[in-house]
């Protein structure tokens, strides 16, 4: 069977799981750029609380992985909860709201990049502090799910092909050697990937692969290929029930 009808027997035979994409949440004055790495205090607070009165299913990415692709039940009006990067704001403004509600997450944390900053973005946004070893373990213990982000948050599909494999074998191993269990998730940077980029992660172990492409997780064509919506500084709450029922199809494939 082809990846896109694995895909269109995906959508059918399954009830839609959507993947949310956060990166910071915390207090920001209106970010002209990166918007999409920028999410408010206030604005996660009711997402959060409209999800539990609501009565959506937030489901960790292992069971959405298992229901998609291992036949397991899949509720109704299923969100995972995903976080990109590791900032040290999740701590204070997300992870108390996650625990309130008794919500599973994963956070995708740089592995070579423990306790710096996102050095990797303009302005003042660089100078964010990333989670160091010790408050990833204390996370992780608390029941946050981990995954790898890379060593360096670099553009795998970009970089020379012995780079890119480094990378997404070495932040594993770093990383569960941090925590002292397996790190069975991985998150493309940018969404930066391709075919190789996929072949690698599946070789170094990780169970899922997620990406960039906006839609529901039913259009995935494997579990390294997990689309997702992102969430950004501008979307409160009716725009995020918009991206959550209305944007399920892919704009493109890498």
């Amino acid at each position: 069977m082809s990846n896109t009808a694995a895909s269109e027997l995906i959508s059918m035979s399954t009830p839609p799981v959507t993947i949310l994409m956060y990166h910071q949440v915390g207090h920001f004055q209106n970010p002209r750029q990166h918007r999409a790495s920028f999410c408010d205090a206030g604005c996660f607070r009711r997402q959060m609380k409209w999800f539990h009165f609501a009565g959506y299913n937030i489901i960790s990415l292992a069971n959405a992985c298992a229901g998609l692709f291992a036949n397991k039940p899949l509720p109704a009006r299923a969100v995972v909860l995903t976080f990109d990067d590791g900032c040290q704001n999740f701590r204070e403004h997300a992870w108390p709201v996650l625990k309130k509600y008794n919500f599973p997450a994963t956070m995708f944390v740089i592995a070579g990049m423990l306790g710096k900053t996102a050095s990797w973005m303009e302005g003042d946004a660089g100078k964010t502090a990333l989670m160091d070893a010790a408050t990833v373990r204390e996370l992780h213990k608390e029941g946050l799910n981990i995954g790898s982000h890379t060593m360096n948050h670099i553009h795998l599909a970009k970089c020379e092909p012995d780079v890119a494999r480094e990378e997404i074998f070495a932040s594993k191993a770093r990383l569960e050697d941090v925590l002292g269990v397996p790190v069975p998730d991985f998150c493309y940077p940018y969404g930066s990937y391709n075919e190789r980029i996929v072949q690698w992660t599946g070789d170094a172990g990780y169970r899922t692969g997620l990406t960039c492409i906006r839609a529901t997780a039913n259009h995935a064509p494997s579990p390294l290929e997990l689309p997702r919506k992102a969430v950004s500084y501008g979307d409160w709450l009716p725009g995020l029930l918009w991206k959550l029922h209305f944007k399920n199809t892919p704009k493109k494939r890498r």
